[in-house]
């Protein structure tokens, strides 16, 4: 059997899995585009910086700080670790926030639309 080639990235969506039982997660690698930085210099790891968006229930009544604190909580180990992540951006919402940002976001869409529509009747 062989090792996985992104130990962090499996242990981050396997430890908010777990515990937040997420309906969306979303765990992207940053890494390379960070390379170059002097705190990056002599580092080894090709994981240490994270975007992470994650949809649960788990978040209900909680403000974003507590919401973030419960990630970094769930992923001390990987944040302590020498080596480990240096970086990790956190995008925490309920299942209900996120339905409303879907429908926003739909919303505006369709009224971008309908000034373009207006926009070309108005030239013609």
């Amino acid at each position: 059997m062989s090792s996985s080639t992104t130990p962090i990235a499996d242990a981050i969506r396997s430890k908010i899995t777990q515990s937040l039982a997420p309906t969306h997660l979303e765990v992207q690698n940053d890494s390379q585009q960070h390379a170059h930085h002097v705190a990056m210099k002599g580092a080894t790891s090709r994981e240490t910086h994270f975007r992470v968006t994650v949809v649960s229930d788990a978040f209900k009544a909680k403000p974003q700080p507590a919401r973030h604190r419960m990630v970094y909580a769930l992923l001390k180990e990987e944040l302590d670790k020498e080596g480990g992540v240096h970086a990790l951006q956190l995008k925490t919402q309920t299942v209900d926030e996120e339905r409303r940002l879907a429908e926003r976001e739909r919303e505006e869409e369709a009224q971008k639309k309908g000034e373009k529509i207006a926009d070309v009747e108005q030239l013609s």
